[in-house]
């Protein structure tokens, strides 16, 4: 039985949301376009300078416009100077820290296939199996070590073939990685900030090198070179003779292997101007002018060396070059392989241990824009093992979907993603044997001749599925997550396995695993047992369990879903399935949520979703329904939208899109059409924060939302729709006064609906080059809105994302790295317990007088605030 599609729905590839590209990407640079509505399904999406078709839907569409919505939050209205980031976090550690310490929720394993969780909206029964967040870098050696380098996470060891994780980076600034590689000498070099150009991929600080990785931990002594690496990307490291080249996002750069010091040298980048210190700097294009995406090292003679460099989307400075004298010059021609800048786009090369092979994936820019189904070029083999060519194409998207893909629908075909989903790996003892990774897994041993998909997207599509997994067919065997970033190859007990890492985690399996009659593998194995908490939470929602033993704990997660976790479970279990936003849960019900997806798609159940399934022979049998307001269908919202219950009456919800909507039945709502229009925001204008109490309303918008042109505003009213009026914000962002930046974050006294509080995201102007940057992060309001006053004091200037209003007057704050906290009566902010430099992307207050933490990398937190 074929999944119905109303299912798919929810089944996502990576409709990604939450950060942005911090830091990295300028607001109004992403390609993106205008909300579509998140059920269309063919990917169109459009360049950097606005090219392409913007009639088309679909996730491809729908990353894009999250990469956007995200960099605009934090970026608006103009640019980030380099040194924001490590400023920030220099300040957050020089605060005081105020008593307690954080509990850690979800340190054990969450199933994505739980049986108990097979309603309508879920994925459960798709194959993934175990999972957590997105693994961007993996290294394995012969000793049975593996090396995960998360999203958002940091670093993890495993010394038993993968499982039983522990994190090994907590130490450094950033824990996102782009980049682990293992050298001749044993030891683990860590290139940080994740190199994906999408929505939630942080900037790094530099490079650091782990001399005995079997037993250490990086720290900040563990850096190489200067700080000529801070707040980059590192896509790649590569070693070739004595060097170690970095393709990062401000070009390729080499450093020594063998002496550590000094700093790291320039070796190319396409459009200098735009780097730090150029007379271009602070164009909004900057961050996409000098993009280098891996590097092709000659195995014969380390001195020839191939670059690949270029922006996804596109740019006259796209292709490959190789140095000539002492500059590096476009090359013109390597057979099959094309070099025009049309076509080269993001490129990732592999090569064969004995030299004999060459191999990359090329994605092509012109097809990003233009094609609904792929933007897979192809991929390519270089038989002689030279990087310089002649290069033949092994295979392109047609080829891949006959292979045993699950993706195999217009706008939904393998490649549809390749700008975001790569990796390349070839068997160190066949040359002719290599794994290559797009949205799903694929296989070839015999140099692309013939492909196998070995780890599909996911099983519905297949003749064999059945919601009842006692009922599939040898054809439904486990897969893995969908969306592959990583891939490495390392031997435990003497056995070789490949290991690959996507946006579920870590998977493995024989190197020369079984397959069955359909090319899908039969042997996959989920490494993410729950010692590994690398779980990219947006939202956490917090309610009395109805057993009246304890709270149910849930959430919204980077194409993970929604996790719920009850009192005595061993297992977390996904209730509602593809990206989990915003999260409503009655406090005195936790089974009774309200799950958002994107663009203000709202799924609400009253029995946590639990269903065996029965809902695909009677769809009356459904426990979970769709209750989107109507600015869903329109596209009127942002990608991640506002959902919040007014704080004295669970049972009235507000929701913002362009209008600000609002229902009364609380968790029996049923249907979209049971919203109400109470007031409109204004052509262009979209919410991006929404409070209530009392049935007093506020709600934060912005439009445009980017630097060009970027505005923002509160509107305050009754959720009756009466006494609705736009509060007055100076344009200009001075002194004292709200800055012209993006309004994050809204949170009302418990003891007074006119005293209000908004958290303001970005950096201030000191970072900020753009208009009305201003100054401050946290503003107070004693008369509903009218006037306002800065409140951030000694509170580090760094992008904020949540606020908590706690009775007694306590304030708390969710930040891009971590939680501070104002008690009552004060003025100044102290740290919240340690947690690794993770984002906090919201707060909430529990029934049982706990605070919770959606961190976006480590899971979620308590904590009891004295």
């Amino acid at each position: 039985m074929q999944a119905p599609a109303r299912k798919r729905h929810w089944l996502t590839i990576s409709a990604i949301t939450a950060l942005a590209a911090l830091f990295a990407i300028p607001a109004g640079a992403a390609p993106g376009h205008p909300a579509i509505h998140p059920r269309a399904f063919n990917a169109t999406v459009t360049a950097a300078d606005g090219g392409g078709d913007d009639d088309g839907g679909g996730e491809a569409d729908e990353i894009a416009e999250g990469a956007d919505q995200f960099a605009e939050a934090r970026t608006s209205p103009g640019t980030i100077a380099p040194g924001a980031f490590s400023a920030a976090w220099d300040q957050l550690n020089k605060l005081p820290e105020t008593g307690g310490s954080w509990q850690h929720l979800t340190g054990l394993p969450y199933n994505s296939d739980d049986p108990r969780y097979r309603d309508i909206s879920s994925n459960s029964s798709g194959g993934a199996g175990l999972v957590t967040g997105r693994a961007a870098a993996l290294a394995a050696d012969d000793e049975g070590y593996v090396y995960e380098g998360s999203a958002g996470g940091g670093v993890w060891r495993s010394a038993t073939g993968g499982g039983h994780w522990q994190p090994i980076s907590d130490a450094l600034p950033s824990q996102a990685t782009g980049a682990l590689a293992l050298d001749g000498r044993g030891r683990l070099w860590l290139g940080t900030g994740e190199a994906t150009t999408n929505a939630d991929a942080y900037l790094g600080s530099g490079v650091y090198v782990l001399a005995h990785p079997h037993s250490g931990t990086f720290g900040g002594y563990d850096r190489v070179g200067g700080g000529e690496l801070d707040s980059t990307t590192i896509h790649t490291l590569r070693f070739g003779g004595d060097k170690v080249w970095a393709s990062t996002s401000r070009g390729v750069w080499s450093h020594s292997t063998t002496d550590l010091r000094g700093p790291w040298k320039l070796e190319f980048a396409p459009n200098p101007d735009y780097l730090p210190g150029g007379s271009l700097a602070s164009d909004p294009n900057a961050p996409y002018k000098n993009i280098a995406n891996d590097v092709a090292i000659d195995p014969r003679d380390p001195s020839k060396v191939l670059l690949a460099v270029g922006w996804r989307s596109g740019d006259t400075y796209n292709g490959f070059y190789r140095k000539a004298g002492s500059s590096w010059t476009r090359v013109g021609s390597l057979g099959a392989l094309p070099t025009d800048a049309a076509t080269v786009g993001n490129v990732t090369f592999a090569r064969s241990k004995d030299g004999s092979r060459y191999y990359v994936i090329n994605q092509s820019p012109t097809a990003l824009n233009t094609d609904p189904d792929s933007n897979l070029d192809g991929i390519y083999v270089s038989k002689t093992g030279d990087p310089f060519g002649n290069w033949t194409r092994i295979a392109d998207t047609e080829t891949l979907a006959a292979a045993g893909s699950a993706l195999d629908e217009p706008g939904f075909m393998p490649g549809v993603q390749a700008w975001y989903n790569e990796f390349l790996q070839v068997d160190p003892t066949d040359a002719t044997h290599v794994y290559a990774g797009l949205e799903e897994v694929f296989e070839t041993k015999d140099s692309g001749a013939n492909w196998s998909a070995v780890g599909p997207y996911w099983n519905f599509d297949f003749p064999c599925w059945s919601i009842d997994p006692a009922k599939q067919t040898g054809d439904c065997s486990p897969t893995t997550h969908a969306d592959q970033h990583a891939v490495t190859i390392g031997s435990n007990h003497g056995r070789p396995y490949v290991y690959v890492g996507d946006d579920g985690g870590v998977y493995k399996r024989p190197l020369n695993g079984r397959t069955d009659a359909a090319g899908h593998a039969t042997d996959w194995v989920s490494t993410n047992d729950g010692t590994i908490d690398t779980l990219q939470y947006y939202s956490v929602g917090i309610g009395r369990d109805p057993s009246r033993h304890g709270v149910t704990v849930n959430g919204g997660l980077q194409d993970n879903g929604q996790s719920v976790l009850r009192p005595g479970d061993k297992v977390m279990g996904s209730n509602f399935g593809g990206d989990g936003g915003d999260t409503l849960t009655d406090p005195a019900n936790g089974c009774d949520i309200a799950q958002e997806y994107v663009y203000l798609a709202v799924n609400v159940t009253q029995n946590c979703a639990v269903n065996d399934g029965a809902w695909v022979d009677d769809p009356a049998k459904a426990t979970s329904y769709d209750v989107a307001p109507p600015d869903n269908a329109t596209g009127a919202a942002r990608f991640t939208a506002p959902l919040t219950a007014d704080t004295r009456d669970s049972d009235t919800w507000i929701a913002g899109g362009q209008h600000v909507w609002v229902q009364t039945r609380g968790y029996a709502i049923r249907s979209g059409d049971e919203w109400t229009d109470a007031f409109d925001l204004g052509e262009g204008h979209t919410a991006t924060a929404v409070a209530a109490q009392g049935g007093k309303v506020y709600a934060a918008w912005c439009g445009p939302c980017n630097n060009q042109g970027f505005t923002r505003g509160i509107a305050v009213g009754n959720a009756d729709g009466t006494g609705w009026h736009q509060v007055s914000l100076p344009a200009t962002g001075a002194d004292g006064t709200v800055p012209n930046r993006y309004p994050s974050g809204l949170a009302i006294d418990p003891a007074n609906s006119s005293h209000v509080y908004l958290a303001v995201n970005g950096f201030s102007r000191h970072w900020t080059e753009g208009p009305g940057a201003g100054i401050g992060h946290v503003f107070e309001s004693t008369d509903g809105g009218i006037t306002w006053k800065d409140i951030s004091a000694n509170l580090p200037d760094v992008p904020t994302d949540s606020l908590l209003a706690l009775p007694g007057g306590g304030l708390a704050l969710a930040t891009d790295l971590g939680v501070v906290y104002r008690a009552p009566h004060h003025t100044t902010w102290s740290r919240v317990g340690k947690l690794p430099a993770v984002a906090v992307l919201q707060l909430k207050a529990g029934p049982d007088g706990h605070v919770y933490a959606a961190t976006h990398g480590r899971g979620i937190y308590s904590i009891t605030l004295r």
